[in-house]
């Protein structure tokens, strides 16, 4: 139990340094003919700026104050290390948008999120908005569901056909619905319900 814990702190910290280089160097993880990302950062952006302003204000002027070599060494490491996550994080769902594909609609959140719905698998998509209960968990499991939210909101909900099997990061789960956000949910869900007219079997 702890080894699992700590085997996926480590991967979802090297994530965010992944998904930081990603960002720098311009290079989203969209890949492969007839794909089509849809972000979901704008809602947070603003928010995460300012974290990470306040952030750096916060290190320079702590490494000034602080009296104490030793202690100061270890504030600005704190400090450094601290801005890197969140730039990181912001990084993360810049990088790795939801994905529209010929094959599935792939849900994602930064680099540690990536649900794939096969379009056989899915019954239909739909613009609906949802509030969830106040917390610091991206993805959520309720009733045979995930939820990938942000800022604790979901604005888009996939209906399954049958209980399907998908990867996270705790492991495959079943479940019948995936709900997520994303920054022009009528957008995404126009061009899923293409998707879904096109695998639709032919008589």
């Amino acid at each position: 139990m702890i080894w699992s814990l700590a085997r996926r702190a480590v991967l979802f910290e090297l994530r965010i340094y992944r998904s930081l280089l990603r960002w720098i160097f311009r290079r989203p993880d969209v890949r492969g003919d007839g794909v089509e990302p849809f972000g979901y950062a704008q809602l947070v952006t603003p928010v995460l700026c300012l974290w990470i302003f306040g952030s750096a204000t916060e290190t320079v002027v702590l490494h000034f104050l602080l009296p104490w070599e030793g202690i100061r060494l270890v504030a600005d490491i704190l400090g450094i290390w601290g801005l890197l996550w969140m730039l990181g994080f912001l990084a993360g769902m810049r990088a790795y948008p939801h994905l529209l594909t010929p094959p599935a609609l792939r849900v994602r959140h930064g680099g540690n999120v990536d649900l794939v719905l096969p379009w056989d698998a899915v019954e239909s998509v739909t613009a609906v908005r949802k509030e969830l209960p106040s917390s610091l968990k991206t993805l959520r499991e309720t009733d045979d569901e995930l939820h990938v939210a942000v800022n604790n909101e979901t604005n888009v909900r996939v209906a399954l056909r049958r209980p399907t099997v998908v990867r996270t990061p705790k492991g495959e789960r079943e479940v019948v619905a995936v709900s997520f956000f994303a920054d022009d949910p009528r957008a995404l869900v126009a061009r899923a319900k293409e998707h879904l007219a096109a695998a639709a079997p032919t008589a």
